[in-house]
């Protein structure tokens, strides 16, 4: 396998402390009003217009407040964040300021997956930086009457976790299970106050933007999906690795960059995201066509797709809290249907009624786990029937 690669990042041009200092000059709303007018919606994969969610947050009448950093980076195929913290962690921890700011919080915690223990002594270190440069903590940034800081918080290595529900509840000392909502964190979060929960790249985003200007940000990608986007590439291409790209990039162009023109599918938004064959990859990467929270997998012409589905399926099993049961029996009824499918002894007939599992799952599990955890098999069934349909139909219906 080739060396991973990291492209030249627009974070490593960005001048430290700019995007704070622009912030501190603007009154709350001021703040808000910049982060919205860039179009800057969520980088962790749902997408919601993060303007929008600091100033639900902004509105609570509560005096308490959270900022919270989602870096439990558990999705498979997905490792950009992690790039991020060893390389930028600065302009994240920045991002959080501007956001504990604008809605007037004064205590930020970074969610650190539980397998990345190995950089919470470098994130420590450059939180300890930001203490002593009188960034952090009163009269942050040189604005009297502003007190704001962070502490690190490790996770314990589940996927759920990366629900912000359940890393909440973790963040409680609970077992991490997704919540009821509403109501929503931005109105009852961490120990029931208003929390703001965005991802690593988000905070970045938003300390560039304050940084380079809102109109820079929205003239870059879609009128639907604007800014740039950070990738996480894998698989059977030749250059892995870390790359930087316009919203609105065709999955065609991607490819040509990363060296995996000879694809015959590839998985888009990591193990819940959508299987993407090679007859649609002029498709956009959008949150209007396809979306991601970051994870691009390629899969070379060798590869069984079946086996890929079963890979995916055999993780979201091992993965569900088991809190409901949509996601409870579904994941694991569809790993045993493809385990049916490989022994020949699965029906055409079964094989809808799998696929109607799926489909329910995605309408009645409680949390983003299960309604997406069918995605890949679903899409697979949809889009690889001459891999599909073969092994069902060596089974009696």
């Amino acid at each position: 396998m080739s060396e991973t690669y990291t492209a030249p990042l627009t974070f490593s041009k960005v001048k430290a402390g700019k995007g704070l200092e622009a912030a501190l000059e603007l009154d709350r709303a001021g703040v808000i009003n910049e982060i919205t007018a860039s179009g800057l919606k969520g980088r962790g994969g749902a997408g919601f217009p993060t303007g929008v969610k600091w100033n639900l947050a902004a509105a609570a009448k509560d005096p308490v407040k959270y900022v919270v950093c989602n870096a439990d980076e558990g999705e498979p195929g997905t490792f950009k964040d992690r790039v991020i913290l060893t390389d930028h962690a600065d302009l994240v921890f920045e991002g959080m300021t501007i956001c504990a700011y604008a809605i007037g919080a004064k205590k930020g915690i970074l969610y650190l997956r539980g397998e990345y223990t190995y950089l919470q002594d470098h994130i420590e270190g450059i939180l300890r930086k930001r203490r002593e440069a009188k960034l952090l903590g009163k009269n942050a940034g040189g604005k009297k009457g502003f007190e704001f800081n962070i502490e690190v918080r490790m996770g314990s290595g589940a996927y759920i976790c990366g629900e912000e529900t359940a890393l909440i509840e973790s963040l409680e000392g609970q077992r991490g299970e997704p919540r009821n909502r509403p109501p929503f964190p931005v109105n009852t979060g961490f120990l029931g106050h208003p929390t703001v929960p965005n991802n690593v790249e988000t905070f970045a985003w938003a300390a560039t933007i304050m940084s380079k200007g809102s109109e820079w940000f929205k003239k870059i990608g879609t009128d639907k999906s604007a800014g740039l986007k950070i990738f996480s590439v894998s698989g059977d291409c030749k250059q892995p690795g870390v790359y930087e790209f316009p919203l609105g990039i065709t999955i065609k162009e991607l490819l040509k960059a990363v060296g995996g023109l000879d694809a015959k599918a590839v998985q888009v938004g990591g193990a819940s995201g959508s299987c993407v064959p090679a007859r649609e990859f002029n498709r956009k990467i959008a949150f209007e066509d396809v979306a991601t929270g970051g994870s691009i997998i390629v899969f070379g012409p060798q590869r069984d797709m079946l086996k890929v589905a079963e890979n995916f399926m055999e993780f979201f099993h091992d993965e569900s809290c088991g809190q409901c049961t949509p996601c409870r029996e579904g994941n694991g009824k569809i790993l045993e249907g493809i385990h049916m499918l490989q022994q020949g002894k699965c029906s055409m007939h079964y094989l809808r009624e799998l696929c109607a599992l799926g489909e329910t799952m995605q309408l009645a599990s409680k949390c983003g786990l299960g309604q997406t955890s069918p995605n890949a098999f679903l899409s697979i069934v949809k889009n690889f029937p001459d891999e599909i349909m073969g092994r069902a139909g060596a089974a009696q219906e």
